[in-house]
C-alpha cells in the first residue's frame, strides 16, 4: 500500500443474525489422542465420549461444519446460559455406566433437545456465548468486542476531547458488536451520557464521504417521538453516537421490570421474574407514537428497520425511537431470521410494519413472540387487539403486509390523540438522500436474495418429504406390483416364441438364450437334427 493511499472502510461481512442450527451426528469414544467408533468396551479404559455436532448457518447445507464437544462442554454452556433463567433440559450427569451404548444413545437425544431449545430461542441464539460454542472459527474464545471498541473510542477522544469515559456498560444489549460506555462532559462532570460504538455491518454500502455527513444529520433531527442524539460520527471501521443517559431505560426494560444497569441482557430479558404488560390504552398511545415516528422517517427518506422493544425509549407516557444510525451503519434487523422466511415482506417499510406487530405483541403479553408468524392468541385477548395482530402476524397476513398509513388508520390507533408541540424537522440534502435510497435498496436486495434461498430450500424439503411420505410409498409399491403382474405375461410370450423350433426335434426343456446370462449356444447342423428325429 502506498504511503498516502486512503484506507478502505472495514466492515463485518458475517451476519450475526443468521440462525445456527445443530444436529448431533454421532458419539465417539476418545482414548488418549485416538478417536474410535463407539464401542462398549469398558475394559479398554476409554477416557470419555465426544459428540460430533454438525452446525449449519442459514438454510444451505454447504454452510456447515463439524465440532466435537464433550458432555462437560455442554454442561459448561448450560451453566453460562443459566443467567437467562430458561430451563434448557440438559440431560443429567451420570458417573457410573456412562459408557453403555443405551445410555449414550439416550444422552445424545437429550443433548439434541438441549441444543434445539437454545437455537430456537431468539435471544439465546443471538448471544456471543452460544456463537463461541457453535462457531469457534468466526467467534473465537479470545474475541473481546468491548476492548476493541474502547480502542476506537479512545482514538475518537483524541480529536474530540470534550468527553471522558466513566466506565464501560458490558452486555447491556444483544448486539455484541455494539458496545456502550458511560461518559461525561469534562466541563459538566455530573452529567451522564451514553456513547455507543458500532462496527460496520454486512449491509453497509454508503461511502465514507457520504456516511460522515449522514451521521452528522442525527443531532439535527427534532421529533417528539425520536430520542435526541447529542453527537454522531463515523470512523474507519464503525460509527458512534452519544445520547443522554436515561436511568429508567427502554420499553423492554419497563415490560421486564428491570433497568439498564450492569446486569447481563440475558438475565434482564430472557425470563424475568415478572412481566408487566401494558394495558390497552397504553398500547394504543405508545403504538400511535411509534407509528408517527416511522411515518416521519419514511416521508423524509430515512430507512429504519431496527424496531423492537429494546429500541424504544419510554419516558413517562412518551415513546421515542432509538438507534436510527444502525441502518446506515449496515446492521441487520433484530427479526431478520424471521424475515428471511417471509418472501412477501421485502421493503424496509414492510419490515417496520412486521416488526411493529412483534412490538405490539410484546407490549400486550410481556413475552416476545418466538416464531415468525402468529399461531394463536390467548382467549382473553381483547377483540380489537386480536384483529390488529392477526392483520400483521398470521400466515395469511404476512403475504400482504399493510403500510404504516394503513396502521395509523386502523381502529386501534386512529382515534388516539397526538400532540406535536413543534414541527418535526429533518432536512436531508438531495445528494445524501440519494445515498440513503441506494443503501436502502441494497439492504432490501440482500434480504430478497436470502428469502429466495430459504424458499428454494423449503420447496426442496417439501418435495423430498412428499416423495418419502407413506402415501407416495404406497403408490410406488402399487405401481411396482402392477409391473410385476404384467411381467409373467411378457415372459410367457417370449418363452413360447423361443420354443417354436421344438417341433423340429429340439427338446422343450432347452433354456431360452434370452432368459440366461450365458452366451447363446451354436445350434447343431441340420443333418444331425434329422438323425435325432429318426432315432
Amino acid at each position: 500500500m502506498a504511503l498516502f493511499e486512503k484506507k478502505k472502510a472495514q466492515k463485518v461481512t458475517l451476519d450475526d443474525t443468521s440462525r445456527l442450527s445443530c444436529t448431533i451426528e454421532a458419539a465417539q469414544n476418545v482414548q488418549g489422542h485416538t478417536v474410535n467408533v463407539v464401542r462398549v468396551l469398558d475394559f479398554l479404559g476409554l477416557d470419555h465420549q465426544d459428540y460430533v455436532v454438525r452446525v449449519q448457518r442459514g438454510p444451505l447445507a454447504e454452510n456447515s461444519w463439524q465440532i466435537n464437544r464433550r458432555y462437560s462442554d455442554f454442561a459448561a454452556l448450560n451453566t453460562a446460559l443459566q443467567i437467562g433463567g430458561v430451563d434448557l433440559n440438559l440431560p443429567p450427569k451420570k458417573i457410573f455406566g456412562n459408557m453403555e451404548r443405551e445410555f449414550i444413545a439416550e444422552r445424545q437425544q437429550g443433548l439434541q433437545l438441549f441444543l434445539n431449545n437454545i437455537t430456537s430461542h431468539q435471544l439465546l441464539s443471538l448471544s456471543l456465548i452460544v456463537r463461541k460454542f457453535l462457531d469457534p472459527t468466526n467467534y473465537p474464545e479470545s474475541m473481546n468486542t468491548q476492548e476493541a471498541a474502547l480502542q476506537h473510542v479512545s482514538m475518537f477522544f483524541r480529536s474530540e476531547p470534550h468527553w471522558e469515559v466513566i466506565e464501560p456498560l458490558r452486555d447491556v444489549g444483544w448486539r455484541f458488536r455494539k458496545s456502550y460506555f458511560l461518559i461525561k462532559p469534562k466541563d459538566q462532570p455530573k452529567e451522564k451520557l451514553v456513547l455507543s460504538w458500532t462496527d460496520f455491518g454486512p449491509d453497509k454500502t454508503i461511502d465514507d464521504k457520504d456516511l460522515v455527513p449522514i451521521m452528522k444529520l442525527l443531532p439535527t433531527i427534532q421529533h417528539p417521538f425520536i430520542y435526541p442524539v447529542v453527537f454522531a460520527t463515523s470512523m474507519e471501521s464503525g460509527g458512534l453516537a452519544i445520547r443522554n443517559f436515561y436511568q429508567p431505560g427502554t420499553l423492554r426494560d419497563a415490560i421486564c421490570k428491570t433497568k439498564p444497569n450492569k446486569v447481563h441482557f440475558l438475565k434482564k430479558y430472557c425470563k424475568p421474574k415478572m412481566y408487566a404488560p401494558l394495558p390497552l390504552p397504553a398500547i394504543r398511545t405508545c403504538g400511535r407514537q411509534v407509528l408517527e415516528a416511522l411515518k416521519f422517517l419514511h416521508d423524509k427518506g430515512w430507512f429504519y428497520g431496527q424496531l423492537h422493544a429494546g429500541n424504544v425509549m419510554l419516558e413517562e407516557n412518551c415513546c421515542r425511537l432509538l438507534d436510527l444510525e444502525n441502518s446506515v451503519l449496515g446492521l441487520p434487523p433484530y427479526y431478520r431470521y424471521f424475515l428471511t422466511q417471509l418472501r412477501k415482506v421485502q421493503t424496509m417499510e414492510q419490515v417496520d410494519v412486521y416488526s411493529f406487530g412483534h412490538l405490539v405483541y410484546e407490549m400486550a403479553f410481556g413475552d416476545q413472540l418466538q416464531t415468525a408468524t402468529l399461531e394463536m392468541l390467548p382467549l382473553d385477548c381483547p377483540g380489537e387487539l386480536r384483529t390488529f395482530l392477526e392483520s400483521i402476524l398470521t400466515v395469511d397476513a404476512v403475504k400482504s403486509v399493510p403500510s404504516v398509513a394503513d396502521l395509523l388508520a386502523s381502529p386501534l390507533f386512529s382515534n388516539v390523540p397526538v400532540v406535536l408541540p413543534d414541527k418535526p424537522q429533518l432536512k436531508i440534502p438531495s445528494k445524501l438522500k440519494e445515498a440513503l435510497k441506494l443503501a436502502k435498496e441494497a439492504t432490501e436486495k440482500r434480504l430478497k436474495v436470502d428469502q429466495g434461498v430459504f424458499n428454494q430450500v423449503r420447496r426442496q424439503s417439501k418435495a423430498k418429504a412428499h416423495h418419502m411420505s407413506d402415501e407416495e410409498k404406497k403408490k410406488r409399491k402399487k405401481s411396482a406390483r402392477k409391473r410385476l403382474s404384467q411381467q409373467p405375461t411378457g415372459q410367457e410370450e417370449d418363452h413360447n416364441t423361443n420354443h417354436l423350433p421344438a417341433t423340429n426335434g429340439v427338446g422343450s426343456s432347452t433354456t431360452s438364450p434370452t432368459s440366461s446370462g450365458a452366451p447363446s449356444p451354436v445350434p447343431p447342423p441340420a443333418p444331425a437334427a434329422d438323425h435325432d428325429q429318426k432315432a
